[in-house]
């Protein structure tokens, strides 16, 4: 007689797929890989520009739909996440809820303790307005979901992925109450009209388009997970992450094309200094606010890497897209805000390998 235990539904998930030594030398060098983006987006921007527009596809007059590229890259980057989520570990999260709710409150309430004292310490700089452009682009960053990007970092380490697609869905689904509200409790920080164009901004930033661009395709993710059987689920798995860091660099390049060119044309070191000062000051704060929670609630190395990420990391893209559309003729205040998607990245890197030397430690639970 076999001893061998019968197969259950879990023993059934998808095994992890091969990837091709390009995608793993890819994920070994991101950092550097988005450096070069940016260097792209500097040197040779037009092709960025021209994706960053809406291109209407189908027959004119009839079925034509605009086709907006930032949008679906990042839609492709949060399918693949979904997709990638053990569904066993995701239930397991719902019934051990501790690291998705630290992280999410985490993520609410570390802009209203960080901000506030950065705006302090502008209101004695020499810029006319009180530094108000930058604490409104910080306003507007912080504001945000948890980035898309997260979990790319935290698959890229080996992390907590379901905690992190968790962390994404959670803190996107309470955004229509969290962004207004954060908005409206940081708006008194401000001086002159940015007080008033952030009001407005706090009315445009809906839930449309954090359901259609987050909620959607990591639930598309999941469903496929779920629903596929086994040997199409590993090949959709496998094509999936081959795609989702791609889509990600382009992403990251197709955003700052807009803001990288003409300021090259135009140089104004001292507000590149200061934009790169206040969004490092925001930046090491968040990172370090949540790596300290982390530690407090003795999270385990995989779940504290992931609340970490999730407290320093915020959807820069849709930041700019609300600084576009509420503050067309204050297009210098989005330096801050590619400043602090870069410096998020460079510090979402040392998160992983910090998390990759403790799991080779034998830390890892």
């Amino acid at each position: 007689m076999s001893l061998r235990p019968a197969k259950t539904t879990a023993d059934h998930q998808p095994r992890p797929p091969r990837r091709p030594r390009a995608f793993a030398l890819l994920r070994r060098h991101l950092g550097a890989a988005i450096v070069l983006a940016y260097a792209a987006a500097a040197l040779l921007p037009a092709p960025g520009l021209w994706l960053r527009h809406p291109h209407p596809i189908g027959i004119p007059g009839l079925a034509e739909l605009s086709l907006r590229t930032p949008q679906l890259l990042l839609a492709l980057v949060l399918f693949s996440a979904g997709l990638q989520v053990p569904l066993r570990e995701l239930r397991l999260l719902l019934r051990r809820p501790a690291a998705l709710v630290a992280g999410l409150v985490l993520h609410v309430v570390a802009p209203l303790l960080i901000v506030p004292g950065v705006a302090f310490a502008l209101r004695h700089s020499p810029d006319q307005d009180g530094g108000s452009g930058m604490v409104a682009a910080m306003i507007l960053i912080v504001s945000m979901p948890v980035a898309a990007g997260a979990t790319v970092w935290t698959a890229k380490g080996d992390g907590d992925q379901p905690t992190a697609v968790g962390l994404v869905l959670a803190s996107t689904l309470v955004s229509p109450l969290t962004v207004p509200l954060t908005l409206a409790v940081l708006c008194p920080l401000l001086r002159g009209e940015y007080a008033g164009r952030l009001a407005d901004a706090a009315q445009t930033a809906g839930h449309a388009f954090a359901l259609t661009s987050v909620v959607l395709p990591c639930g598309a993710g999941l469903l496929c997970r779920l629903l596929l059987p086994r040997r199409a689920s590993e090949g959709l798995v496998g094509a999936a992450v081959a795609v989702a860091l791609p889509a990600s660099l382009l992403l990251t390049y197709v955003n700052a094309s807009g803001v990288l060119g003409p300021f090259l044309r135009h140089p104004r070191p001292a507000l590149l200094a200061g934009a790169l000062a206040v969004a490092a000051t925001v930046c090491g704060l968040s990172f370090a606010l949540g790596r300290i929670a982390a530690h407090a609630l003795r999270l385990d190395a995989r779940a504290g890497a992931s609340v970490t990420l999730a407290c320093g990391m915020n959807n820069s893209s849709a930041s700019a897209v609300l600084i576009t559309t509420t503050l067309p003729d204050r297009p210098h205040i989005l330096l801050p805000v590619l400043a602090y998607g870069l410096l998020q990245k460079m510090a979402a890197g040392r998160v992983v390998r910090g998390f990759g030397s403790r799991t080779e430690g034998g830390l890892r639970t």
